[in-house]
């Protein structure tokens, strides 16, 4: 859709004077998610992979399992000033059989590119049951495989190399990264990579690590965990609730993963001695 960067005008002031220059930014605009024509959320995100978005979305809300609970996804008419379609309402058909979102679980209509759960009733109704417990995963993985993913996630973020602005999710599985997608929200990043999942028909995600840009949230750590996923690992913290989460999941939890150290929250057993 070409619409990921936007480039304006900033005047750029350093100790060499001041200078007018093009900046390019990265993209911000909503998405409002339906269901059945049905209003479900809105989220501030990076135009672009949104019907991933979507099922990411709904499988990290226990409303799907696969992409056979999904019959359609289409954009609905919406203009803009150009009078072009905005691309900006994308209506979910679920499967003949599977439940509608559940009801009673309150949710804000509208929530930030930081911040996806905000507008939850309660704290236990953002722990989600999983289809996919990824405590009995066997999966092992070294610290020199670990060090590695942060640069081989940053070589395939394209839009940030340019804009300076996103978060990037990236999925390794046996070391080799499947997919990397970008965003201005941390969790819609995770969330168009698991759609890519899910359209690939790779859930549950078994053997996998979810390296992420940025800290490692409650949240993420709720992404991955419905997603099957036993090994989150972050660039940079993670907050008390997410290790809680992660160890209640059974999860593998790394932080602080910069040069060749990293701090191991939960699920150490998953991380092999130095070679």
């Amino acid at each position: 859709m070409g619409r990921v960067t936007v480039r304006r005008a900033v005047e750029r002031v350093s100790s060499n004077g001041r200078r007018r220059r093009v900046d390019a930014l990265a993209a911000e605009e909503p998405l409002e998610l339906r269901v059945g024509g049905k209003p479900l959320a809105v989220t501030m995100r990076t135009p672009g992979q949104d019907v991933e978005l979507a099922h990411g979305f709904l499988l990290s809300e226990g409303v799907i399992g696969s992409a056979e609970d999904i019959s359609v996804a289409r954009f609905c008419e919406g203009t803009g000033p150009d009078g072009m379609n905005t691309y900006n309402v994308l209506d979910i058909a679920l499967a003949e059989g599977v439940p509608p979102p559940d009801t009673g679980v309150e949710r804000n209509f509208y929530t930030t590119s930081s911040c996806g759960v905000c507008g939850k009733a309660a704290l236990d109704a953002v722990k989600l049951k999983t289809r996919y417990s990824p405590a009995l995963d066997p999966v092992r993985v070294t610290p020199e495989a670990l060090t590695g993913f942060p640069d081989a996630l940053r070589e395939r973020q394209k839009v940030f190399e340019s804009t300076g602005g996103l978060h990037a999710a990236g999925l390794f599985v046996n070391g080799e990264l499947l997919v990397v997608r970008e965003d201005v929200g941390r969790h819609n990043a995770v969330d168009k990579v698991l759609g890519w999942a899910v359209l690939q028909n790779l859930v549950p995600l078994t053997g996998a690590v979810l390296m992420v840009s940025g800290r490692a949230s409650f949240e993420l750590v709720q992404k991955a965990a419905m997603a099957g996923i036993p090994v989150l690992a972050a660039v940079s913290a993670p907050s008390s609730l997410a290790v809680e989460l992660a160890e209640e999941q059974g999860m593998t939890l790394v932080g602080f993963l910069r040069g060749d150290s990293m701090n191991v929250y939960t699920g150490g057993e998953r991380v092999l001695e130095t070679a």
